[in-house]
C-alpha cells in the first residue's frame, strides 16, 4: 500500500509538474500583452496543437526527444525540469513521512481529519513554491499572485502544526525566528545591493519558506543549502555571461523540499 501511494504521489506530481509549466508560459504571455491564439497547448514555434499523447507527462518528452513532432524545433528542458522536479518532490514529501512518527500507513488508517488536511496543505504549498521555482527558473522574476498565495498558504500550515499545541508561544517564536533567517537575510541582501544580488520577491519567498519550516535550525540549514546549490550552479553561468544577479528562487525551493522532507535527519544532526 505504502509503495503504490509513493507511485501515486510521483505520477500526480509530474501532471501537476506539467501544468505548472504550461501555465508559467502562458501568464508570461498575458503579462506581455502577447494574443493567445489557443487555449491548448501548442508549439510555440509553428502552433501545433499538442494532442492528448503528446503531453505525457515525462514520457511523451523522451519520447519525441524534447522537439516538436511537426517541426522539430526544441521544446527545451524547461517542461522536463518541471515535471521531474515537481514529480521528485512530491515523492520526498512522501518519503519523509515514512522516515517520521507519521507514516504512511498511519496516515491512511487515520480517522483523524487534521492529518489528512496537513498532507493536502503541503502538497499545495509545494505546487504554489514549484510554480514560482518554475516562472523564476524561466523568466528570471517571481509572481507576485504566487508570492501572496504562497504566504497565505504557509500561514495556513502554520496553524495546522500549532492544532492542539501546549507549547504554542515556544513554537511561535520559533517561526519567528525561521522566518528572520530566511526572509530576513534575503531582505538584507536585497537591501545592500539594491536589487543586484538578490530580487525583490526573495526574501517573501524567503518568509513564506520560513514560516513552512517553523524552525531556525530548519531555516539555518535551508538558508545553506540553497546558497551553497546556487553558487555551484550559477557560478560558471555567472562567469560565463557576467551577469551579476542569481535567481535563487528555484534553489530555494529545493532547499525547502530536502529540509522539509527529512527533517528529522537535520534534527538528529543536533540531538533534537
Amino acid at each position: 500500500m505504502q509503495i503504490f501511494f509513493l507511485i501515486l504521489l510521483f505520477i500526480i506530481g509530474a501532471c501537476f509538474g506539467s501544468f505548472l509549466c504550461c501555465a508559467a508560459r502562458r501568464l508570461h504571455l498575458r503579462s506581455t500583452n502577447h494574443p493567445l491564439k489557443s487555449k491548448r497547448s501548442i508549439c510555440l514555434s509553428c502552433h501545433y496543437k499538442l494532442k492528448w499523447y503528446d503531453n505525457l507527462p515525462i514520457i511523451s518528452w523522451l519520447i519525441l526527444k524534447g522537439k516538436c513532432k511537426k517541426c522539430g524545433k526544441k521544446i527545451g528542458l524547461a517542461e522536463l525540469l518541471s515535471e521531474l522536479g515537481v514529480a521528485i518532490a512530491f515523492l520526498a514529501i512522501g518519503l519523509g513521512m515514512q522516515i517520521s512518527g507519521a507514516t504512511i500507513g498511519s496516515l491512511i488508517a487515520s480517522q483523524s481529519p487534521i492529518l489528512w488536511v496537513n498532507l493536502l496543505a503541503i502538497l499545495v504549498f509545494t505546487l504554489l513554491l514549484a510554480f514560482l521555482a518554475i516562472y523564476d527558473g524561466i523568466y528570471g522574476e517571481l509572481s507576485v499572485q504566487g508570492l501572496i498565495a504562497s504566504i497565505a498558504c504557509a500561514i495556513v500550515l502554520v496553524i495546522i502544526r500549532e492544532w492542539g499545541s501546549t507549547s504554542i508561544m515556544q513554537d511561535l517564536l520559533n517561526v519567528l525566528y525561521s522566518v528572520l533567517i530566511l526572509g530576513g537575510t534575503y531582505l538584507v541582501l536585497y537591501l545592500i545591493s539594491k536589487g543586484k544580488w538578490v530580487g525583490d520577491g526573495d526574501w517573501l519567498l524567503g518568509t513564506a519558506i520560513g514560516l513552512a519550516l517553523g524552525h531556525p535550525w530548519l531555516a539555518v540549514n535551508a538558508l545553506f543549502i540553497a546558497n551553497l546549490t546556487a553558487c555551484l550552479v550559477m557560478a560558471p553561468i555567472v562567469k560565463k555571461t557576467h551577469h551579476k544577479k542569481i535567481y535563487f528562487g528555484p534553489f530555494m525551493v529545493v532547499a525547502f523540499i530536502i529540509v522539509y522532507s527529512f527533517a528529522d535527519f537535520f534534527f538528529y544532526a543536533i540531538g533534537g
